[in-house]
């Protein structure tokens, strides 16, 4: 169990030390993915950035995600999920269009006027508090991907044993710490696991933009 986002990126830090040569750019996904990938950025000397993902949920399950959308116009899908719900076209678009907004709202409240830090042929560490179904991370990969990223690297303190394999048909690789077979949320993984705030994610963005020494 780790103590909080920090304790839990700077565990997972250790996992990627080896990526540190590589001059990579850690990129969080907001809010809960900030704090660790901080941590990870602080290790490896590497500046930080977000991508932002935004789940589309089912119209009459908000929390049942039936596809994701992230910067650079990247929307995935669950198809079978849709059929097997009965979301209709219209229904679907309706609930994309909501994210859309909400999306360029929380990227306009991060970035604020800086621009996004460069991944055209670099290495790109993809920073998340947990995964649990994999789904928005495909996105923000996806978004990665089409910003020009060389390699994608997803990394998380925790996530499901029975996604890894799905996970790196995504990713150029997937370093997690721990991979329980039961898994319930990601939250059950931290003692602390209050919500990070939009201040404290702008805060860890401003002074980790620029590169750091390696600690």
């Amino acid at each position: 169990m780790f103590v909080d986002r920090r304790d839990a990126g700077r565990q997972l830090a250790d996992r990627l030390a080896s990526y540190a040569t590589q001059r990579p750019v850690v990129v969080a996904m907001p809010r809960g993915g900030v704090p660790v990938a901080a941590a990870v950025a602080d290790r490896l000397g590497a500046p930080l950035d977000i991508i932002v993902v935004r789940k589309i949920g089912c119209p009459w399950q908000p929390e049942l995600g039936i596809g994701a959308i992230a910067e650079a116009d990247v929307q995935i899908v669950n198809d079978s999920l849709i059929a097997e719900m009965d979301v209709s076209p219209e229904a679907l678009e309706r609930a994309t269009a909501r994210e859309r907004v909400e999306l360029a709202r929380r990227v306009r409240r991060y970035r604020g006027d800086r621009p996004a830090i460069p991944v055209q042929g670099r290495v790109v560490i993809l920073v998340d508090n947990g995964i649990a179904t994999g789904f928005t991370a495909r996105a923000a990969i996806g978004a990665l991907r089409a910003k020009g990223a060389a390699r994608v690297i997803l990394a998380a303190p925790v996530a499901p044993e029975h996604i890894l394999d799905s996970m790196r048909s995504f990713a150029d690789d997937v370093v997690i710490v721990d991979a329980p077979p039961r898994f319930l949320a990601i939250g059950e993984f931290y003692k602390n696991f209050a919500q990070t705030s939009d201040e404290e994610v702008v805060a860890l963005l401003e002074e980790g933009a620029g590169v750091r020494p390696a600690s």
